[in-house]
């Protein structure tokens, strides 16, 4: 009977922990909910803005600790996890790679030489794209938010909601913005751990 309550409350508490994402044979984490496309940036931008996203895509390479962090402990956040699905179409890059990629200005680039043209050298490294895909601009040109290197989860998850706010086109600087929704998360009493 203990044996069979024991592996009851062992299976319980598996179930509750967050799904750690899979490694891909390129040593990158696999979110399940991550977009797999043909790396075309504009028709990655019609789709995503087709299912009601914005694009986002993730630089991200081999033995990365701090991508690993974003992983497991900002993306296997629900929270975190569930918003970013809802609002965003996520591509993943390795930053070392060679599948192909098409740029917004037509040029056909590797991973690893798009990341140099944009000027992409951290890892991980989040670009915003618009909603729109414009002529003649690269990636980099075109990018309305940039967020290089892994940071806590609200400043995390407030940059996906700046962005998809479009806070880039108002008044309110991403620190500001971020300083009143820790007020407000203060306020709600949601910020115990300060």
């Amino acid at each position: 009977m203990f044996k069979t309550l024991f592996a009851a409350i062992v299976l319980f508490a598996a179930a509750a922990l967050p799904a750690a994402a899979e490694i891909g044979e390129d040593g990158l984490h696999k979110e399940a909910w991550f977009s797999l496309t043909f790396r075309d940036m504009a028709e990655d931008i019609d789709a995503a803005r087709e299912e009601g996203k914005r694009l986002a895509i993730i630089f991200e390479q081999r033995g990365c600790i701090y991508c690993a962090r974003m992983h497991e402990d900002l993306l296997s956040d629900p929270e975190v996890r569930d918003y970013i699905d809802a609002h965003f179409k996520v591509v993943q890059y390795n930053m070392f790679g060679d599948e192909e990629v098409t740029d917004l200005d037509g040029s056909t680039l590797t991973e690893k030489t798009a990341a140099r043209k944009w000027g992409y050298v951290f890892t991980p490294t989040i670009v915003f794209l618009p909603e729109e895909a414009p002529e003649g601009k690269t990636v980099a040109e075109a990018a309305v938010a940039t967020m290089p290197g892994a940071f806590g989860k609200w400043t995390f998850l407030h940059m996906f909601q700046w962005v998809s706010d479009k806070g880039y086109e108002g008044d309110e600087h991403f620190q500001k913005y971020h300083a009143r929704k820790l007020d407000e998360l203060r306020a709600a009493g949601k910020l115990a751990d300060e």
